[in-house]
């Protein structure tokens, strides 16, 4: 039997199928907060309406918004996130959109907390080694301007206390990890998430397909894990071809939320990600590649290497998507098909030149080396590569 440890995140309720803006007016008053500073899509706050019906909501707790965060969220974009809710007197940060932007704000909690203003100084927000050996927070102030999310994608971010924070000055993806930076309460709202173009609602979909397969994959899988990922997976499975036959289907998007956030379920319980994401890592970093698609690429290929050690937990995962008995790669690799995204490294421009600086650089990730079939250097991380070519 191999000891484990589940943590629960400091995380107070999950309303679903609400409408936004209602449902953040309603947690702000019960929370208390009196200066809510919006971190909000710049689509959804420029070319639609719902942002301002949150502000509406709001009323006179409305502090402000910041609506500039790119993709991977750079550290310069965090930092003046930081600045503009330090300068509005933020009390509470509500965030609208995607993972970028959710992780943006768990990074900017810590920024709040302990003076943080350029780039450079996220340095010291960066993880340690515990005395176990594993990553934890850094020695540094908790913070105590929380967060609310109301999630427009499927990257489930908004689910863990781990900030995903791009490095610009070496093009790397680090991660930022305190246990009081998850959300203080999440918001899963179906109808807000039809202004999210359908390759992005589909991507980020197989990026939470990827975090139940590589947790039900993995050799550190538990029971705890394995009863979330199984159903997410099976949720997934069925919601991400309904949202793509009819984007108005709510129901399907609902169900899309639901398998998203029980994809987390590995995570919260101790069981480490594999190659897919470390490889994942890299790929967005370096190559400005979307999370969701990499998945889309890597994740048949990871299956398929990993298969010798671990043939019976992938056919879990076939089972879960509804084709027992069938090879879990092919079945990723044609329910991905099926979603019309990319499915190799040529698709997204990436070619073999570049495949000596993606594996080695992976094998620094956090997840390369506790993928499940063992990973002891960059040549293997090569073959991956090849199988996703």
């Amino acid at each position: 039997m191999r000891p484990g440890r589940v943590t629960f995140g400091q995380m107070e309720e999950v309303l679903f199928n609400r409408p936004a803006a209602e449902a953040i007016a309603e947690v702000t008053r019960r929370f208390d907060a009196r200066r809510v500073f919006l971190m909000a899509s710049s689509t959804l706050n420029r070319q639609t309406d719902e942002i301002e019906k949150v502000r509406q909501a709001l009323g006179n707790r409305y502090a402000g918004t910041f609506d500039g965060m790119p993709p991977h969220t750079p550290r310069a974009a965090v930092v003046a996130a930081a600045e503009q809710a330090r300068e509005a007197g933020a009390d509470l940060i509500a965030t609208i959109g995607g993972g970028s932007i959710t992780d943006g704000a768990k990074a900017v909690q810590l920024c709040l907390a302990n003076n943080v203003r350029t780039p450079d100084a996220v340095d010291a927000l960066r993880p340690v080694k515990g005395p176990d050996g594993a990553l934890t927070a850094p020695p540094c102030e908790p913070p105590t301007v929380r967060q609310i999310s109301v999630p427009t994608t499927l990257s489930g971010g908004e689910f863990s206390g781990i900030s995903g924070v791009t490095d610009e000055r070496h093009k790397l993806k680090e991660l930022i990890r305190h246990p009081r930076i998850i959300p203080r309460a999440v918001v899963l709202d179906p109808a807000i998430t039809v202004h999210t173009p359908d390759w992005l609602w589909l991507s980020t979909g197989i990026r939470a397909v990827d975090h139940c397969v590589e947790g039900i994959c993995s050799g550190h899988a538990n029971a705890y894990a394995d009863a979330q990922a199984l159903h997410g997976l099976s949720l997934l499975a069925r919601g991400l071809p309904r949202a793509k036959a009819d984007p108005a289907d709510l129901a399907a998007r609902a169900d899309c939320q639901m398998g998203t956030w029980l994809s987390m379920g590995p995570l919260a319980g101790g069981v480490p990600m594999g190659a897919s994401h470390g490889i994942g890592y890299v790929l967005g970093a370096v190559f400005d590649i979307p999370h969701g698609h990499t998945s889309c690429i890597m994740l048949p290929a990871v299956m398929r290497w990993n298969k010798p050690v671990n043939a019976d937990r992938q056919a879990l995962v076939a089972a879960a998507m509804g084709h027992p008995g069938q090879d879990a790669g092919d079945v990723l690799d044609a329910f991905i098909a099926g979603l019309g995204m990319p499915r190799s490294l040529k698709a997204v421009n990436v070619g073999p030149d570049s495949f000596e600086r993606i594996a080695t650089q992976a094998m620094g990730t956090p997840w390369v080396p506790l993928n499940p079939r063992r990973i002891d250097g960059p040549a293997q991380v090569h073959e991956i590569l090849a199988l996703a070519a």
